[in-house]
């Protein structure tokens, strides 16, 4: 039984219930262990039934007996066909209690069997409490405040809650995982100056929410990432730092033809979109106010932010540059003033800072307007081109037309001539194109099988690089995994006695193994024993019913003549009379002394019931009871 205790123990520790290292046996389980193991596995086998009651056993004896009677209806729901009721885990007894643990150690689901891989440390229970407790609380629907009991106040209150403002992260830990090299400025700005994440929001408050838009962010890029590799990167045939290039290659071709088609427009084209504003105007904003045939030139990224910066509003900055000037009068005022006005100047900034992002954006939205205006215009002039093609070739046949009407007796001759010498040179081209034809078919009749055969083995493929992608991010998943459940348990090997070995426990599996198969022998024997006794048994009274028979037929016939036959035809029966009364004495004695060892067995039984504890333990509760009574009796007087 010890081995079976150790096994419930352990499987209850994996539920999440709290067992003290002193505790070896289920016979140590005191009534508040007994029901914390039983709601904990409640709890995971059926939510529903568990969650509704708590673990701890209350001080009040009214309290205790109707969460005892609770959770003996709660067993009995999940299916418990044995005795249970309150007195089970109020007045428990081992044989009842490991009954009952087991029964419930047996219905834990299999997920939970999965996670006994998982080590049964504090940190990985209290992990799992408090992912029970967020799904608790997440099942609890919403209640108006008006409607709330004091406990979902302190969840669903109000005051809890916070607007959900993010603001711009950094953190240094992505410039090594990017795979870059990272600049020796960079690292020593973040070992020296920059604050940690804790610090950088302007409020407390608002730290949570960047957090989960800063790993949100990251994770949706990884995801993105992961889609079109395996949409388009795969089918590209191209590795994905060649996939990266050529996207940025096709991305900066696409701004620079952008660009050149915007510098080359006319006058006529900026015509035809007066009615919007003119994108060399805007494009001029950008680099500070130049002429028109200077929109697009060369500078450095902190010309181009200068001249933003300073030239749109520059009597703003030299405003802003006297007031800090004049709020200075330094030895006078304290360095709290100082801060104070700092942090005017900086919200200030930051005020402006944000009107130039709006208008940043409000200009490029007017640039991806008349980007999209200036491809229908082209598109339009493209078409225009073409129509104007057809009409210059329209016109021109007639031209040469209404030429020869005036020499129309001589010219009608030439051109049947020359239309019967277009049509012969029509036919011969029409055989020759027939001979190049038919072998020009058949090759590309070939081509496009080939192409077709290509097409379905780079697919299949393609299926393939896609499948052992999945399988490599599978088994990448897998090896983690493994790996963080490897070093957990070697943390837990480093945690155990160094005197304990392996061989030792191997041994002692061994012996126990051995133990059971001797135990197993013996019963073998003992049963075959048994049958051998009994088939010898029955022989034995099969010869004798048999003998005797014969010799009462024998006897009886001799006895109608003679009289001391008579005599020993009696002292016959009686004695066979006697021998039966003798064997079934005996089979008395057997069945007597079974029933007196099982008596014995049940006073053993009920000696480890603990009866007369329980009896103590009843009338304390009772004298409990009865002073609660009198006491919520004295206390309805008063009232």
């Amino acid at each position: 039984m010890e081995e079976v205790d150790k096994i419930l123990i352990h499987s209850l520790t994996q539920v999440g219930t709290e067992v003290g290292e002193e505790v070896q046996t289920v016979k140590q389980f005191s009534s508040e262990l007994i029901v914390e193991a039983v709601v904990r596995c409640l709890r995971v086998i059926e939510p529903a039934l568990g969650n509704g009651l708590s673990h701890i056993l209350p001080p009040g004896m009214s309290a205790r007996f109707r969460l005892g009677m609770s959770l003996a209806q709660a067993c009995q729901d999940l299916g418990y066909k044995g005795e249970i009721g309150y007195q089970t885990f109020l007045y428990s007894n081992e044989p009842e209690i490991r009954a009952l643990l087991m029964y419930l150690v047996e219905k834990l689901p299999r997920e939970s069997a999965e996670n006994s891989d998982q080590p049964a440390g504090k940190s990985a229970v209290l992990q799992r409490s408090i992912a029970a407790k967020i799904r608790a609380q997440l099942a609890v629907p919403w209640i108006p405040p008006s409607c709330r009991a004091p406990l979902l106040c302190r969840s669903q209150s109000p005051g809890l809650t916070h607007s959900f403002h993010t603001q711009q992260l950094s953190l240094p830990h992505n410039l090594a995982l990017s795979g870059k090299k990272v600049p020796k400025e960079v690292k020593e700005y973040c070992d020296k100056f920059l604050p940690p994440v804790t610090a950088q929001p302007s409020q407390h408050a608002i730290l949570p929410a960047s957090l989960l838009e800063r790993n949100l962010a990251e994770v949706s890029s990884v995801q993105q990432w992961e889609a079109e590799w395996n949409s388009q990167g795969l089918g590209s045939r191209l590795n994905p730092e060649e996939y990266k290039s050529r996207k940025r290659q096709r991305l900066q071709k696409r701004l620079q033809d952008q660009l050149r088609h915007c510098s080359q427009q006319g006058p006529d084209s900026q015509h035809a979109l007066r009615s919007s504003s003119d994108l060399a105007d805007v494009l001029r904003s950008f680099s500070g106010g130049a002429g028109g045939r200077d929109v697009l030139t060369k500078g450095t990224r902190f010309t181009h932010t200068e001249k933003f910066t300073f030239t749109q509003e520059p009597e703003k900055v030299v405003q802003q540059m006297q007031t800090a000037a004049d709020a200075l009068p330094a030895s006078k005022q304290s360095e709290q003033d100082v801060q104070a006005r700092q942090e005017e100047e900086v919200t200030s900034l930051q005020q402006e800072l944000d009107q130039l992002s709006s208008r940043v954006e409000e200009v490029t939205s007017d640039v991806k307007k008349l980007a999209v205006s200036m491809t229908q215009v082209s598109d339009e002039l493209k078409q225009r081109e073409l129509g104007n093609c057809e009409e210059e070739e329209l016109v021109r046949v007639k031209k040469r037309t209404v030429e020869l009407l005036p020499d129309a007796e001589n010219n009608l001759p030439k051109l049947q001539a020359l239309v019967e010498g277009s049509a012969k040179r029509i036919v011969n081209l029409a055989s020759q194109w027939e001979k190049h034809r038919v072998p020009l078919i058949e090759e590309r009749r070939k081509l496009k099988e080939l192409w077709g055969s290509r097409e379905l083995e780079s697919t299949r493929r393609v299926d393939e690089l896609r499948s052992l992608h999945d399988k490599t991010r599978q088994a990448a998943d897998e090896a983690r995994k493994k790996e963080e459940l490897y070093k957990q348990l070697m943390t837990e090997f480093e945690n155990l006695p160094g005197d304990v070995s392996r061989s030792a426990y191997t041994q002692r599996i061994l012996e126990i193994v051995g133990n059971i198969k001797k135990q197993k022998e013996e019963i073998t024997k003992i049963l075959s024993d048994t049958k051998d006794l009994q088939k010898e048994i029955n022989s034995l009274t099969g010869k004798l019913d048999r003998t005797f028979a014969v010799t009462d037929e024998l006897v009886f016939k001799d006895a109608k003549r003679d009289e001391s036959v008579r005599k020993a035809y009696k002292y016959l029966a009686a004695l066979h009379e006697n021998c039966t009364q003798l064997i079934q004495t005996i089979e008395d004695t057997g069945t007597i002394m079974r029933e007196i060892r099982d008596l014995e067995e049940q006073i053993e039984t009920e000696n480890g019931k603990k009866t007369v504890s329980n009896l103590e333990k009843i009338l304390e509760d009772y004298k409990a009871i009865r002073q609660e009574n009198s006491a919520l009796a004295a206390m309805i007087r008063d009232a």
